[in-house]
């Protein structure tokens, strides 16, 4: 089975391989990579620098479209997004400030702009480490080779050892007539005309409660379809409800235990149908309810590779059932965060190459929300705990008692550190707060560090400054 996006990242693995590489491997390798996005790239610069022949097949843009056309566009709105709150808090802190104005046209030029700066330096790297790039559709014909269909024609490509990283689309249900204009994926979302009058998100994820804080922010009126009883279903609850008071002061409408079933297009109107009777009626619908992997059309059957669903089955070390052939990314239904992407193209390099290196942790790997409060978490959190019966001490300081965040008017959120209660060691922390995602690299490092809540305690931290709260809430 392949390893879920949710759940136990390491009870759904296929068992290790013995090592592949022998002497032959490691003279002249060849690498095939198919998929640029961050573990494509790594895996590239990584074994390219190490001395081997990397061709990398990427058919739409280098630096990868589920990063470029995704997670970078929306965290462009999202700076976006913060500037325009910050201005429309201004009185707060006795500022008078005339009401901010979006520009929308600015804003998709602005996001182009950077998506584009990002693929031309992606590409200036591999091609100075001498990576070749093939743009075009690439697919199996056996475990050995390849075929690379591209605007010139057909190309052969023979392989020693693969990586597949083709990544993953947003996932569009038959029920949801997308057109682009009123009805949209999140990959639609960032060259419109202008701010929606009224966005109906559907999907509380990650990706939903984004999107809800980029145009609530911009100015739309925003309904969110909750399918759960909680945004951010497999969150904390106490973070959720933060977030959700959020929401909700700030104007969002919440429809929660609904699941919509239909959108139909009424005049000017977009009408979201609930499976519970309830309707959502607004200008524009978004679609945020997961994604699907992009390995349709790779011949993965071909060269004998398993899927589950349509991910790639992986062992610890990435290999597929085919041990010369890597997955990475998305596309492997682990957890789709781009810094794990790029950590695995390194780690399966050296792999490749030879290098003895150690599997990914996944359960040290920092993750963040990028609405306003920003949410952050790493390593254990009260919830895994509580589930997996273990005893840890939880401590937690509100960032009301935080005189930096007072001061600036950030109050609203928490910071929770998890320790052992024997040992006193650092398994994790959840941080809901202004920035929490640059707050969380002093968790992320004790967790990884294995450094005791006495040393968080003894640390002396810039005062004032939010980051304070950190040791607050360990001591």
């Amino acid at each position: 089975m392949r390893v879920g996006r949710t759940g136990n990242f390491f009870a759904r693995r296929r068992p290790l391989y013995a090592s592949a590489v022998t002497q032959s491997d490691q003279q002249a390798p060849h690498f095939l990579v198919i998929g640029g996005g961050p573990a494509g790239t790594a895996f590239a610069t990584t074994a390219a620098a190490r001395g081997a022949a990397v061709t990398l097949v990427e058919k739409e843009i280098v630096g990868g479209a589920a990063h470029l056309h995704d997670c970078i566009p929306s965290k462009t709105m999202v700076a976006s997004a913060i500037r325009v709150s910050v201005l429309r808090d201004a009185a707060k802190l006795g500022l008078t400030i005339d009401p901010a104005k979006v520009d929308m046209a600015t804003l998709s030029a602005r996001i182009k702009a950077i998506t584009g700066d990002i693929n031309r330096s992606r590409t200036a790297l591999l091609e100075s480490q001498g990576v070749e790039i093939v743009h075009g559709e690439g697919s199996f014909m056996d475990d050995h080779t390849a075929r690379v269909v591209t605007e010139d024609g057909e190309r052969v490509i023979p392989f020693d050892k693969a990586l597949v990283a083709t990544g993953s689309v947003p996932r569009v249900p038959d029920w949801a007539p997308v057109d682009g204009e009123r009805v949209l994926t999140t990959r639609d979302a960032y060259d419109l005309p202008e701010v929606p009058e009224h966005l109906i998100v559907i999907g509380s994820g990650v990706t939903g409660v984004e999107f809800v804080h980029i145009f609530q922010s911009l100015g739309a009126k925003v309904t969110l379809v909750v399918s759960r009883q909680q945004i951010l279903p497999h969150r904390d609850p106490e973070v959720a409800a933060v977030l959700e008071e959020d929401f909700l002061d700030r104007g969002v409408k919440l429809l929660i235990g609904a699941r919509a079933v239909g959108i139909d297009l009424e005049g000017d109107e977009v009408v979201v149908r609930c499976d519970d009777g309830r309707v959502a009626r607004g200008s524009h619908a978004l679609l945020a309810i997961g994604s699907v992997p992009s390995t349709a059309n790779l011949g993965l059957e071909n060269a004998g590779v398993e899927t589950d669903n349509g991910y790639l089955v992986v062992d610890e070390m990435q290999r597929t059932s085919v041990p010369h052939i890597y997955g990475a990314g998305d596309c492997t239904g682990q957890l789709p965060l781009s810094s794990v992407a790029a950590m695995q193209g390194r780690k399966i390099a050296l792999h490749a190459l030879g290098v003895p290196v150690t599997p990914v942790d996944y359960s040290k790997a920092a993750q963040a929300v990028f609405t306003e409060p920003e949410i952050a978490s790493v390593g254990l959190e009260e919830v895994e705990a509580a589930a997996e019966g273990r005893k840890v001490r939880t401590t937690k300081v509100p960032f009301a008692a935080n005189e930096r965040a007072v001061l600036q008017g950030y109050t609203r959120g928490f910071v929770k550190v998890i320790s052992d209660p024997a040992t006193g060691v650092v398994l994790g922390g959840t941080i809901v707060g202004h920035r929490a995602s640059e707050l969380i690299s002093a968790v992320a490092l004790a967790v990884t560090a294995r450094v005791t809540v006495s040393q968080l305690v003894d640390t002396l931290m810039v005062h004032p400054s939010m980051s304070e709260a950190i040791a607050d809430a360990a001591e």
